[in-house]
């Protein structure tokens, strides 16, 4: 197979998805999570060399440990006249121990990441609790709690002064479900512009997909390579591998690109905005936008691959002791009762 090796792309080459306000963001970001063993620096460096490349949206997290380390490398991108502010997209988030915090904890990465606003601001997880992010599978936090939409419209009601503060452009949600999304769309004032999950070929999530598309939330797919980097906490015998899927490998045998390429034409194509981490393939990501579309018939292949193979359960979040991860994300059509 050739290899595109390529040190740089024209981010004018970059497509763009427009939000419901108008606003462009970048149709592929670079994740700044990776893995528990990916130091901040190392994430710091991938960060400069990425935007030199030709990313120009970066998706980071105050719980990622590394705001500090990615400020100084944006600060330096900027004073060397790499690129300029209103040419990346930045987007953040307020950890679950935050909830009631909202406006400090936006204060605190927009000084960690050493700017003025934040193109996006969003809820992390719906679940306001203070565990670590960093635990073994099998904790279970004893001050855990449950999705209390009450509690969660506080939380917004916060998210919605940043606007009004000029700390944010827009605000959004990540990790919800279609139950929690119709309450907040029921009760807010600001709506969110999108909504950060998990999506690749066996994750698809068609319901919360199409319901974002249906209401102008656009969709952001984390773990969009099938998350090989993931830490141990995060896998199970039940996991599936995308990047093996006879069906990626023949279309990207067929096409003479990498897997990752075809995992990544594909959410494009789709709607969504994938942002995979990589601290060695950050470039090959990208590559993937400069070779030839999917074919339609590549797309209806890829929608029948769907194995609703969650890999980030989220099962540290749990509530009660002997409870499955299914209720963190409403299986039943419902939210789970308190």
């Amino acid at each position: 197979m050739e290899v595109i090796n390529q040190k740089k792309i024209d981010s004018s080459l970059i497509p763009k998805f427009k939000l419901v306000n108008g606003d462009e963001i970048p149709a592929i970001g670079l994740g700044t999570f990776g893995s528990d063993s990916v130091y901040p620096e190392a994430v710091a460096k991938t960060v400069k060399e990425a935007v030199k490349s030709g990313y120009r949206h970066l998706d980071c997290a105050s719980v990622y440990g590394n705001e500090k380390e990615i400020g100084e490398a944006v600060n330096e991108l900027l004073n060397e006249g790499i690129v300029k502010r209103e040419e990346l997209w930045i987007t953040s988030k307020v950890w679950n121990d935050m909830h009631d915090r909202v406006i400090e904890s936006c204060r605190q990465s927009l000084a960690d990441l050493q700017l003025e606003y934040l193109d996006l601001f969003l809820v992390h997880w719906p679940f306001p609790n203070h565990h670590p992010p960093h635990c073994d599978v099998n904790s279970r936090n004893p001050h855990a709690k449950p999705y209390i939409h009450e509690n969660y419209m506080k939380t917004w009601q916060q998210m919605e002064k940043l606007i009004e503060f000029g700390l944010v452009k827009n605000i959004g949600t990540s990790n919800m479900t279609v139950p929690k999304l119709k309450l907040l769309l029921g009760d807010c004032a600001v709506k969110p512009v999108c909504n950060e999950m998990e999506l690749h070929p066996h994750l698809q999530q068609p319901d919360l997909f199409e319901y974002c598309l249906k209401e102008n939330i656009q969709p952001i797919a984390y773990s969009p390579l099938g998350s090989p980097g993931r830490p141990e906490r995060d896998r199970t015998d039940d996991d599936t591998v995308d990047l093996e899927d006879p069906t990626i490998l023949k279309i990207a045998k067929r096409m003479n690109i990498s897997t990752a390429d075809v995992a990544i034409k594909w959410a494009i194509q789709r709607g969504q905005i994938p942002i995979p981490f990589s601290v060695n393939h950050y470039m090959d990501n990208l590559n993937a936008l400069i070779s030839g579309p999917l074919t339609e018939q590549d797309m209806i292949d890829i929608s029948k691959i769907d194995k609703g193979c969650r890999l980030i359960k989220g099962q540290v979040f749990l509530w009660k002791d002997n409870q499955s991860w299914e209720d963190l994300w409403d299986m039943s059509g419902e939210i789970t009762p308190k």
